[in-house]
């Protein structure tokens, strides 16, 4: 009995304004901070590296971001009232729910590889998700149609010397 009561307070605290988030995504967070009497808004852009808690009030994620060749992770809890909202700015395709190798790797090494969206949006919907990477058959088959024809058959000399045939 408890639990339910439980679950309908919950549910009435979960954000319907934040867009759907995974791993690979970054984001812009705008969170609110207050400091003194005054509030302000600071943002933090970065790449979600792992969802944590997956479901309820009690989801959160974790962002990160290099700042000044250090690399600086936020714990942000997703439903929080202190988040005035979040803008996805690119999504990243990863295979893995938890990116922690990112700590390990910068550079050229930490860039994932980019979905792009028709439409300038971004949505998780496949109907509307290319790939900005093509596939290496199909850049294989540009180049072989686009390459010039070769000749194989080997030229004679004019004292007669043998072709690769007569061998």
């Amino acid at each position: 009995m408890t639990h339910l009561l439980v679950q309908k307070v919950e549910k009435k605290q979960i954000r319907k304004d934040i867009p759907e988030i995974h791993p690979g995504y970054t984001i812009k967070v705008y969170q609110k901070i207050k400091e003194g009497e005054k509030e302000r808004i600071q943002v933090y852009e970065g790449l979600v590296i792992a969802m944590n808690h997956g479901h309820g009030v009690s989801k959160t994620m974790i962002v990160r971001k290099m700042v000044e060749g250090i690399g600086v992770e936020k714990i942000f809890p997703v439903n929080s009232p202190n988040i005035a909202k979040i803008e996805v700015v690119r999504i990243g395709k990863v295979r893995k729910s938890k990116l922690f190798y990112m700590r390990d790797i910068s550079g050229k090494a930490a860039r994932l590889r980019e979905v792009m969206v028709g439409g300038g949006k971004y949505s998780t919907t496949e109907s509307e998700a290319a790939p900005v990477v093509e596939t290496q058959a199909e850049v294989t088959e540009e180049i072989v149609a686009e390459a010039p024809a070769v000749e194989t058959a080997t030229e004679t000399s004019a004292e007669g010397a043998q072709t690769n045939m007569d061998l």
